[in-house]
C-alpha cells in the first residue's frame, strides 16, 4: 500500500493525512475482499525498514493502527473475517501487542476471508528465520523452509498488487511470490477503491498461468 506521503504532498497536506487517508482505503478494500469472496487479503502495512523514517511520523502510524483495530474489530468479528499478523509485531509496543492479541483470539475461529497485516515484517528476515529454524529441525529444503514462513498457514499467493507507480516488491513476500502474478498500477493507495481492486482481479483471471511449464 504505497503513495500515502505522496497522496498528500499533491494536495499539501501533513503526511499523517494522507496516512489517515490510507486507512479509509483500507476499510473499503477490505470490506470489499470479504463480499468478493477472497479467501485472504495481505496488507503491508509497516516494514521493517519504516523505522527509519522520522520518530513522530512512525508515532502516528502506530496511533492509527491502534485506532483501526479498536474501531473495526467489532466488524472483524460480525463478518467471520479472521485476522492475521505476520512479521515480527511482539517487538512493538507493550499496547499494541496486547490489542493485536486480542483481536487475533476473538477472530482465530473465524472462517471467512483472512486479513492478514504485515506489521515489522521483511520478507528477507521471515525467510532468514524460516531457514534457521529449518536447520534446527535437520535438512534445509525449499519445503521445510515454506513450513516455518509467517506465512505457512495462509493459502498460497496468487497476486501481488503494487500501487503509486513503483515496479518493485520491495522486500514483501519474496518467497512466496515464485509464481505470483503481479499488477502494478499508478494510482496512490489513498485513491485505491474496490473498482480497482476488481479491475486487478479480472486481469489476473484472464491470464494463463504456467508455473515454468508450458
Amino acid at each position: 500500500m504505497d503513495g500515502n506521503g505522496r497522496w498528500a504532498k499533491k494536495r499539501h497536506l501533513p503526511r499523517a493525512v494522507g496516512h489517515q487517508r490510507g486507512v479509509e482505503a483500507v476499510r473499503e478494500v477490505v470490506r470489499a475482499a470479504r463480499t468478493m469472496g477472497l479467501e485472504a487479503l495481505t496488507l503491508y502495512a509497516f516494514s521493517t525498514e519504516n523505522w527509519r523514517r522520522p520518530e513522530e511520523e512512525v508515532s502516528a502510524l502506530m496511533g492509527l493502527l491502534k485506532r483501526y483495530i479498536m474501531a473495526d474489530l467489532e466488524e472483524f468479528v460480525a463478518n467471520n473475517v479472521r485476522l492475521r499478523i505476520i512479521g515480527n509485531y511482539k517487538s512493538l509496543s507493550a499496547d499494541i501487542v496486547t490489542l493485536l492479541d486480542d483481536a487475533l483470539a476473538r477472530t482465530a475461529g473465524n472462517d471467512g476471508t483472512t486479513l492478514a497485516v504485515a506489521l515489522n515484517y521483511g520478507s528477507q528476515d521471515e525467510i532468514a528465520r524460516a531457514a534457521a529454524r529449518a536447520a534446527a529441525g535437520g535438512a534445509i529444503t525449499p519445503e521445510t523452509i515454506a513450513a516455518q514462513l509467517d506465512t505457512a498457514d495462509l493459502p498460497p499467493l496468487d497476486l501481488l498488487i503494487r500501487t503509486s507507480g513503483e515496479i518493485r516488491l520491495s522486500n514483501f513476500l519474496l518467497w512466496q511470490a515464485a509464481y505470483a502474478e503481479l499488477w502494478f498500477t499508478d494510482v496512490l493507495w489513498p485513491d485505491f477503491t474496490p473498482a480497482h481492486l476488481q479491475a486487478a482481479l479480472e486481469d489476473f483471471a484472464a491470464r494463463e498461468r504456467r508455473y515454468g511449464g508450458r
